[in-house]
């Protein structure tokens, strides 16, 4: 496009390009400015400026709270132009103790609570900083950081904090950015010391090494981290990974054999009234069938009391059936994103964020140790010129008295610096007494034998590190295992190993049912095992596909002629009443695509499935169940194929008939056995496709059931003539194989 203005004012922009240039400086902002933590002080541009302004306000571990809406007020007004809600909730989540591992901010007022309840508005509550702030900011006087203009240029900020605290990793993160996110939960500050301090000594230490410092993540909440070793392992050794956590809970006996389960703990960032809500939900939906009862006994601590069916229910075995449907157990992502020097996002392992705080503690060490020998070299200066002044009193006064101008003299008779005279003219009258002189020199003394200390300090690289060593262990002192803020509160555990079955069972009350399938896709599940069939009503038009018996703990799928299979849940099926629903209320069946069949699940069976012109597959059916609504594609077709036949593949010995009435017989170990695909041909026909197939045992022979209900048995032997090798087109059935090419026999065994 043409850069000139044209007449009118406008200027032709070329879109793709506008687009491309402001998405990205959108993107990068919130990226840096809005959802990573910086990897060196562990905190977002908000948390950082609530800090300071607090600092500024003068909000010190100690001294008086000021209301929360100074504090929000000042924040916006000086360093954040954004809105005052957004700023007061990051307020309140420092405070809170249930979400910030080592609170930031010392609250005082409703500052909300576990229950997901709001804290009070911002005009009623007060804030000061802790002890872990006051850490944080430590230095920030003394030229430990840089500062930049805030967004109006009237003020300064940091751009990160001193950080004499490892903050990152204390009390974690979590952000959604443009095309990134973060998480990383919170952990014990005493064990990242001990890490930091062996990453001292040890700059190569593997990830092994330091997991036996920092075991796992240790959150506000506490609870019982259930993931095993190796998977907390990969993600500290590359950035990514999860943990389950768990509640802890404990059996309490209330005598004559009854027992209640008492949750204490809750895992991190689950609110205790909607978990309570949702059990209540499950065990009024009948979901819950080992549980009677849930009660909130909390009051300061956490005490949900669950009450069990019956004395004999296994406790273990009712909370597993609570873990797999409530938020009694979660799983944390960990997503180590962070900007690394403040500037770039990187995923991180474990060693490397712990290298980014040690490597900032030397920088801040450094630029500290600087700027005091600056004021020293400066105060050593003055006193300098403070002795001359004492050892040539008389004539200091009588230049200041007599001459016109006495700065100009004092520099030339004295040799003095600019700032020597200045401070000798500045100096009191109070300060010429003998005892002042003495004084000055035991200053000098000891600023010179400080001076010689930061020297040698800035020299030796080991000396740094020894410093920073020390630094280290007195904050681990501070928050060490034996401190009621620094001791661990979460523990690790094996989950303990039950049968799937059982667990399932324990979530649903086992009843059996009718499962029955019309031919227009409606189902229902009808209570009990029901012998006859006939008696079933349908809609106009519509009639019997299929019926079986199932029991309301199985698993059921569905094979349909797009080659997909689709599973369900047999205690989720509709009732009886009326005609049931059409199953494609509850999967996505594409236009066009009907039900083969459907049957329970067994997976340690394998199917054959078999496509219209004849080929096929054998399938685990263990590899066939669908976790979407969408199902899972199993045998591909294309044009006007489609699937057409699912039995099961117990035998050696397939038998196939086609439209054409040609039977084949053939080995089963001709056919491969694959988890997808189009298959291989097992029987060719001039027109027409596949009518039937079904699997058999060659020792026991093949049987079929012709429209009489007469059952008709052959051995191998008598069928010889059939016999043959896959893809064949095979020959006539024998004498009373049924007019209608089918082995009359149920597609898939139902139990």
């Amino acid at each position: 496009m043409g850069e000139q203005l044209i007449p009118g004012g406008i200027e032709p922009v070329d879109l793709r390009a506008a687009l491309e240039e402001r998405y990205l400086a959108y993107a990068l902002s919130t990226i840096t400015g809005r959802a990573l933590p910086d990897a060196r002080d562990g905190l977002k541009p908000v948390h950082r400026r609530l800090l300071y302004a607090m600092r500024q306000l003068r909000l010190d571990p100690g001294a008086g709270f000021k209301k929360s809406a100074r504090v929000v007020g000042d924040v916006i007004g000086k360093y954040h132009p954004h809105g005052d809600q957004a700023v007061y909730d990051a307020l309140v989540r420092l405070a809170q103790e249930f979400a910030a591992r080592y609170p930031l901010v010392e609250g005082q007022g409703n500052f909300g609570n576990v229950d997901g309840d709001n804290p009070a508005a911002m005009r009623y509550t007060e804030a000061r900083l802790t002890e872990v702030a006051r850490l944080l900011l430590d230095g920030i006087d003394e030229d430990a950081v840089d500062f930049r203009e805030t967004y109006d240029g009237e003020e300064r900020e940091p751009i990160v904090l001193p950080g004499a605290f490892p903050n990152l990793l204390a009390n974690g993160a979590s952000g959604i950015a443009v095309g990134m996110a973060t998480s990383i939960p919170p952990h014990n500050a005493a064990e990242l010391c001990d890490a930091a301090l062996y990453l001292i000594k040890h700059p190569g230490a593997g990830v092994d090494k330091l997991m036996e410092m920092v075991p796992g993540p240790d959150f506000p909440t506490g609870g019982v981290i259930v993931e095993d070793r190796a998977a907390l392992r990969e993600a500290y050794a590359t950035g990514r990974g999860g943990v389950r956590l768990r509640a802890r809970w404990e059996k309490e006996e209330q005598g004559r054999g009854t027992y209640v389960v008492v949750v204490t703990e809750i895992p991190y960032q689950v609110q205790k009234s909607r978990l309570i809500e949702r059990i209540a939900e499950l065990l009024q939906a009948k979901r819950l069938p080992l549980l009677e009862d849930v009660r909130d006994e909390s009051t300061d601590d956490v005490r949900i009391v669950l009450e069990p069916r019956a004395r004999t229910v296994d406790p273990a075995l009712l909370m597993e059936s609570l873990f797999k449907l409530t938020e009694l157990e979660t799983r944390f992502s960990f997503n180590m994103n962070v900007l690394s020097k403040g500037v770039t996002p990187t995923v991180m392992p474990l060693a490397a964020l712990l290298r980014e705080w040690l490597d900032h503690r030397r920088t801040v060490l450094l630029r500290r140790s600087r700027h005091r020998a600056g004021q020293i070299r400066h105060r050593l200066e003055v006193l300098g010129g403070y002795l001359v002044a004492y050892l040539n009193l008389d004539e200091v006064i009588r230049i200041i008295r007599h001459e016109d101008e006495p700065k100009a003299e004092l520099m030339r008779a004295f040799r003095l610096t600019d700032l020597q005279a200045e401070s000798i003219l500045n100096m009191r009258l109070r300060n010429l007494r003998r005892l002042e002189e003495t004084e000055i020199k035991s200053e000098h003394e000891a600023l010179t034998g400080e001076l010689s200390q930061i020297d040698a300090l800035l020299g030796s690289e080991a000396k740094q590190w020894q410093t920073i060593g020390w630094e280290i262990g007195e904050v681990r002192k501070t928050f060490g295992p034996n401190t009621a803020l620094g001791r661990r509160r979460t523990s690790f555990a094996d989950a303990p190993a039950h049968d799937e079955k059982a667990i399932e069972h324990a979530m649903i009350e086992r009843e059996p049912i009718t499962v029955v399938v019309s031919a227009k896709g409606w189902i229902r599940a009808m209570k009990g095992h029901l012998a006859d069939f006939s008696a079933l009503s349908f809609k106009e038009g519509d009639a019997l596909k299929t019926a079986f018996h199932a029991e309301t703990t199985d698993r059921l799928l569905a094979f349909s002629t797009a080659g997909r299979f689709y599973t369900f849940a047999a205690d989720k099926l509709p009732g009886a009443r009326g005609h049931g629903e059409p199953l494609r209320l509850m999967a996505d069946l594409a236009d066009g695509e009907d039900i083969v069949t459907m049957f329970t699940h067994r997976p340690e069976r394998k199917l054959l499935l078999v496509s219209t012109e004849g080929r096929g597959f054998v399938v685990s059916e263990g590899e066939v169940a669908a976790n979407t609504r969408k199902g899972k594609q199993v045998l591909n077709v294309d044009g006007a194929d489609e699937a057409r036949i699912c039995v099961a593949a117990a035998g050696d010995r397939v038998a196939i008939i086609g439209e054409n009435r040609k039977l084949l017989i053939f080995p089963l170990d001709q056919v491969p056995e694959m988890p997808r695909g189009k298959g291989v041909r097992l029987q060719r026909y001039k027109e027409g496709g596949v009518a039937d197939a079904r699997i058999f045992d060659g020792k026991a022979g093949l049987t079929w059931i012709d429209s009489s209900g007469r059952t008709f048995a052959r051995s191998l032997d008598e069928l010889r003539d059939w016999q043959g090798d896959r893809a064949q087109a095979g020959r006539l059935p024998p004498t009373g194989f049924p007019r209608s090419n089918s082995f009359g026999t149920p597609p898939v065994p139902s139990g």
